[in-house]
């Protein structure tokens, strides 16, 4: 029709951009959000929020506009700016129609209140009402992986795909989930599938190396990162996954190095919070090294840039872990009191951090208490380790208690879900150090041939450590003792 009226092909082909049944009335507003999802499939999810900016500008109160800007800062870990585009929407909601209703209240008790159960509901109406709308079942399946239901998580991944077979967020999504089930030939191959549809996706390559780090594959991985070097809003994570790979092989110089340059990206990116994410990460490990006075000192520094649900709730965990419980547990009671509603809050977050500072009252009885409610959410995906990764915090502290009461048999239990979820775990640090957990439960229970194995296993993986961090001292030396 547009030949018809006279206009030329080239220009056809220039602006033929397909306009989406979303409520603005802006046709200009319209074709700005229609070129956001266009440049989000070709370019990644930083390349589209320009567009979606200008698509506010034309039209302040375009519902969609803010709840699709309000996702891709969650996917850039830029949670404040996600939350305030997503309580905008939500405000927004009564002039949208149903469907897009439906995509904003599920993202807001998604994202904003963190009541998955809710938000599980209206994806699952969502479903119901559009079946043919497959945008929901991608982030259904989110929601499913962050509480560690991956195989519901890989069904809903599936039906978009069949709905859509070329959903780019959904096969990027597919293998990172894949690779938590240990499943490494599916998730090659649906990234491969990915490629035969033409989209190489740049989250995608997160992915490629999550597949990696489960395999040690330490060549692929660093090929990920140099693939990454310079390309603004992906480079930071990749940089943030390499400090980690550092560290689960003990080399903590390393891993602060890969953090530094991490941070640095992520500020020359315009991601104030990511950047302070990953220096809050990189607190996490030296509080788990042993490292504590250096840890509470980057978490409070971190904290003073920005004060997020995320965290705070990662500042609580590291000062449990190192020596301050009081500070910790007022800062739990505050995310109890401020995000009442949020399923991971309460059922991961909130136990694992009281069972810590529980430990540091020398009550490891109560700490496996407390760790009781939080066996169904201990597999959960967190969003600090950029790309799906489940490092299994509950297991590991529960495991740390069962020790303390010298029951060697139940904490070699909790270990090894950590060997058994090998995918999942990856490269995250607590991977390793699983396995000197393992090491000291076996040596609980007289099995010394085991023990002997399972610490020379840990000091093999930590070869090319560096020798002043305290856990692996402390690692050496109980294995000078078992010879």
């Amino acid at each position: 029709m547009r030949r018809t009226l006279g206009e030329s092909l080239n220009s056809i082909r220039r602006f033929d951009v397909p306009l989406y049944q979303v409520t603005t009335p802006s046709l200009e507003a319209l074709k700005a959000y229609s070129t956001a999802d266009i440049a989000r499939a070709q370019r990644g999810d930083r390349a589209a929020i320009p567009f979606l900016r200008r698509a506010i500008e034309l039209d302040p109160n375009f519902a969609m506009a803010h709840a699709f800007l309000a996702t891709l800062y969650v996917n850039l870990q830029e949670t404040s700016l996600s939350t305030e585009s997503m309580k905008r929407a939500y405000d927004l909601r009564d002039r949208v129609s149903e469907k897009e209703k439906f995509y904003i209240e599920s993202h807001y008790y998604h994202f904003v209140t963190g009541d998955l159960e809710k938000a599980n509901q209206v994806y699952e109406q969502f479903a119901q009402t559009y079946p043919w709308s497959e945008g929901h079942l991608v982030n259904l399946a989110v929601s499913y992986g962050s509480m560690g239901k991956y195989d519901k998580a890989v069904a809903a991944t599936l039906e978009a795909l069949r709905q859509d077979p070329e959903n780019y967020v959904a096969y990027a999504n597919l293998v990172a989930i894949y690779t938590n089930l240990n499943r490494l030939d599916d998730a090659r191959a649906t990234y491969q599938k990915m490629l035969e549809n033409k989209r190489d996706y740049p989250d995608a390559h997160v992915s490629l190396y999550g597949i990696a780090a489960a395999q040690g594959d330490v060549a692929e991985m660093r090929r990920q990162v140099a693939w990454a070097n310079g390309k603004v809003g992906i480079e930071d994570i990749l940089l943030a996954q390499q400090a980690d790979t550092e560290a689960f092989y003990g080399r903590l110089g390393e891993a602060r190095e890969f953090s530094r340059r991490a941070i640095e990206s992520a500020h020359r990116a315009g991601k104030k919070e990511a950047a302070v994410m990953w220096q809050m990460n990189e607190s996490l490990r030296e509080s788990e090294f042993g490292n504590w006075q250096v840890a509470r000192h980057g978490a409070a520094a971190a904290l003073a840039v920005a004060s997020t649900r995320d965290l705070q709730t990662m500042a609580a965990l590291i000062l449990a872990q190192s020596g301050d419980a009081g500070h910790a547990q007022k800062m739990s009671d505050d995310l109890a009191r401020r995000y009442p509603l949020d399923t991971l809050i309460d059922g991961y977050w909130l136990p694992t951090i009281r069972a810590a500072i529980e430990l540091d009252h020398n009550d490891p009885a109560e700490a496996i208490h407390l760790l009781q409610g939080a066996a169904s959410y201990e597999l959960g995906a967190v969003l600090f380790t950029a790309d799906w990764a489940a490092p299994l915090h509950p297991a590991y502290v529960r495991g740390e208690a069962y020790l303390r009461v010298h029951r060697g048999k139940e904490a070699a239990a909790e270990y090894q879900k950590f060997v058994d979820h090998w995918g999942a775990v990856r490269n995250f640090p607590l991977g390793a150090l699983a396995r000197l957990g393992l090491a000291r439960a076996y040596a609980m229970q007289g099995d010394s041939a085991k023990a002997h194995t399972a610490y020379q296993y840990f000091l093999t993986l930590w070869k090319d450590a560096d020798p002043d961090i305290p856990i692996l001292k402390q690692a050496k030396a109980e294995y000078a003792k078992l010879q």
